[in-house]
């Protein structure tokens, strides 16, 4: 399947000028964290459940320590494929660079609002480097929301990480892109995202319950996120989603990840976006049947978060966002329980 990166037509969204504006940035928050200290912990446990604990020394555990070296030395000394598997994923997480996730909003300059549909994205423009960003606030709202990944050697988000801070100048052009909310109906909404792909569903979910449009016809509409990271503070807005959570008894935020477990007790979702979405689908508005068997066992599977509702593909609305690869196998996976090719928004990046 080819994903293109812009799928979708909105009249509200063709009819938008698209626009240069000059914006004074006016908050920068990091959201995820600094876990050096945990991943060296794990480490040392592990390392020392094998009876190696003196290589602490002869690797100098540390920011310049050599973790392919490390692993090899393991694997020799007959580690598990677990244990392996589980020094990669630590090593690679002890050399991220912290800060690798940011919340950035700006304030447009000019007197005439920045208008966007939910769902669009702008290129933002800082230190005269350019990038598109997925837009992840409201039109409701007074700001514009972006979400930013580091990207390793990539300039602008050098730049951003090291350099940007609240009333810091940006140019912000825009809007483009045509996966943008619907207009309501009486059909659920699924969201399913990797990474910073949920940029623009959070500004979506913000915009359909700052506007009362989760309620159709006095019905209160089944809204879902799915959003698929390797670490817990690689879920971005995840206290806003986890606080809608608790507002509305119909929203519905399914984070899994698959890196958590080595660092804490975590005891939801760890699978892949695509299967764990068909843990909370209806078993009985699809032919499991009709499925392949690997894909009929998660729909038989009890899914770890206990949720009554379950989402009928017949009667939803998908969007799905992230890396392109990713993307595929999402909208893959919704073609496959029967979610209609009319009913399904996506875009794909990297």
């Amino acid at each position: 399947m080819d994903v293109p990166r812009h799928l979708g037509h909105h009249e509200a969204a063709a009819e938008l000028p698209l626009v240069t504006e000059s914006a004074t940035v006016t908050d920068v928050t990091v959201m995820d964290e600094n876990r050096v200290d945990e991943v060296e912990q794990v480490v040392r446990a592990l390392l020392d459940r094998n009876d190696v604990g003196d290589w602490y020394d002869e690797e100098e555990i540390g920011s310049d320590v050599d973790w392919e070296d490390l692993q090899s030395r393991a694997a020799e000394a007959g580690f598990s494929d677990a244990e392996l598997d589980a020094l990669s994923d630590l090593g690679g997480r002890f050399v991220r660079p912290y800060p690798s996730l940011l919340r950035v909003r700006v304030r447009i300059d000019d007197d005439t609002p920045f208008e966007f549909a939910p769902g669009q994205y702008a290129t933002v423009t800082f230190d005269g480097h350019p990038r598109p960003y997925s837009i992840a606030s409201s039109p409701t709202r007074n700001e514009v929301e972006f979400c930013i990944r580091r990207v390793p050697g990539g300039r602008l988000t050098t730049d951003l990480f090291q350099h940007l801070d609240e009333g810091d100048e940006v140019t912000v052009r825009g809007p483009n892109g045509e996966m943008v909310l619907g207009p309501p109906s009486a059909n659920d909404l699924v969201f399913l995202a990797t990474g910073t792909g949920v940029a623009p569903f959070k500004g979506m979910v913000d915009y359909l319950f700052d506007t009362g449009r989760n309620v159709v016809d006095g019905v209160e509409r089944d809204v879902w996120v799915f959003l698929g990271c390797a670490w817990e503070d690689d879920l971005a807005y995840r206290e806003a989603f986890r606080e809608y959570d608790r507002r509305y008894d119909g929203f519905h935020f399914v984070p899994t990840l698959t890196r958590e477990h080595h660092l804490t007790d975590w005891t939801g979702e760890s699978d892949y976006v695509q299967r764990v979405l068909l843990k909370y689908v209806d078993d009985d508005a699809v032919d499991t049947d009709e499925l392949r068997p690997e894909l009929a066992r998660f729909v038989a599977e009890p899914p770890a978060r206990a949720v009554a509702a379950r989402i009928d593909p017949g009667s939803v609305d998908v969007y799905a966002c992230g890396i392109s690869a990713m993307v595929e196998q999402l909208v893959a996976a919704t073609r496959v329980i029967g979610v209609p090719r009319d009913a399904t928004q996506f875009e794909g990046f990297g």
